[in-house]
């Protein structure tokens, strides 16, 4: 049996997910053999998912760098593929979980910066690796990647051809891009950047008019944020000859993306494409006669590309069954079933409870869930072998 779940968010990351369901699942069937799969979606948690699921394959690495706000501290990333490869979570160093709630204002995410997480990649590339995964999702910033790219060599520079400050609003004042000093290395570095956003990097549905407010922006912020941005894009056109600023998802993490399409060999690949890679899922997969996945809330979204549909895409290539275990249904939950992705979708609330204490109480009902689970199935099976 492979396990595979997502976090259930908020309340317990996929590795502690998953572990969960083992126990379960062990205390009533002990002779069985439990894969751990631990899955996410390219952002945040993805590095703890993966340092589970690959086991002593991945080497946890650790760069003293700063936050988004400049404020110093250690980040991790993965060394992974023999050394040939390494994950880098981009919420590891520019996150927003780093950020207080009260620390998220207008005056924050006007400097926000994605210096640590091109920290972690100068890392990756002193390490040596070929290939390199960058996992956006969670970050704080809204600077378009251009923090980044200045850890990596890449100089901002104002009209009087002074560079530019970090943060996101002092783009507006930017006049060229000088690339001349970027890390020759990422000339030849394989890059996947993990993520599923499609927004592009301004306007409406831009990188700041969709999440600056999340990250502290007000209405006036986000004008500002976007048209720096506006500005930003039309200097990476200038530079490189790349218009990027209207391509789908070139505004997820504040532009980030932006950013590496232009100056780096990128490409974007779909976050539990790329995680279910990394893992190997499809090996795992071969031999398995059941599947078990699971995330906080099963919706009709879980049928858009999150990480328990893509586990259930790739068990259903094999014809294999797939149980998926929810913290609750939400709206939309019967077309899971239906839609044929799932041969089971069971809650695993079970009694009344508030939200608070169901969080508090996700390991035990994590626990019990899988265990009444390998009961009926144990009951199947003595149905079919008496």
């Amino acid at each position: 049996m492979v396990v595979a779940p997502d976090s259930f968010g908020g309340a317990l990351g996929s590795g502690g997910v998953s572990a969960a369901i083992g126990r379960g699942w062990l205390r009533v069937r002990p002779g069985d053999t439990v894969v751990h799969r631990p899955m996410a979606d390219g952002g945040e948690g993805t590095l703890a998912a993966l340092a589970i699921a690959l086991g002593e394959a991945a080497q946890r690495r650790t760069v003293a760098t700063v936050d988004a706000l400049g404020r110093p501290i250690d980040a991790d990333w993965l060394l992974v593929d023999e050394g040939r490869g390494a994950f880098v979570e981009m919420a590891a160093a520019s996150g927003l979980a780093h950020i207080d709630p009260v620390e998220r204002t207008p005056a924050s995410v006007r400097r926000a910066s994605t210096s640590g997480t091109g920290d972690l990649i100068r890392a990756a590339l002193d390490a040596g690796v070929v290939r390199l995964t960058i996992g956006l999702g969670g970050s704080a910033t809204n600077d378009g990647g251009a923090g980044l790219l200045s850890a990596l060599g890449v100089r901002l520079l104002d009209a009087s051809g002074e560079e530019l400050p970090p943060g996101g609003a002092a783009l507006a004042r930017l006049d060229r891009i000088d690339a001349s000093a970027l890390d020759p290395r990422l000339r030849t570095l394989s890059v996947i950047v993990a993520s599923d956003v499609t927004n592009p990097l301004c306007g409406p549905r831009g990188a700041s008019a969709t999440y600056g407010p999340q990250k502290g922006a007000d209405p006036e912020t986000v004008a500002e944020l976007d048209a720096a941005l506006a500005v930003y894009g039309r200097a990476i056109e200038a530079a490189t000859g790349r218009v990027v600023a209207d391509l789908p998802g070139s505004g997820a993490a504040g532009g980030t993306t932006s950013g590496l399409l232009a100056f780096t060999p990128a490409v974007v690949r779909p976050g539990v494409e790329v995680v279910a890679a990394l893992v190997d899922l499809a090996a795992a997969l071969e031999t398995a006669d059941l599947v078990i996945t699971g995330e906080g809330r099963a919706d009709e979204q879980t049928l858009h590309g999150k990480a328990a549909l893509g586990v259930a895409s790739l068990a259903g290539a094999r014809r294999t069954p797939v149980v998926l275990l929810c913290g609750a249904l939400g709206p939309g939950s019967e077309a899971l079933e239906v839609a044929t992705s799932f041969s089971l979708v069971q809650p695993i609330i079970d009694q009344p409870l508030t939200l608070e204490v169901a969080m508090k109480e996700t390991n035990r009902l994590l626990e019990n869930a899988a265990a009444r689970l390998a009961r009926a199935i144990g009951v199947g099976l003595a149905l079919r072998y008496p």
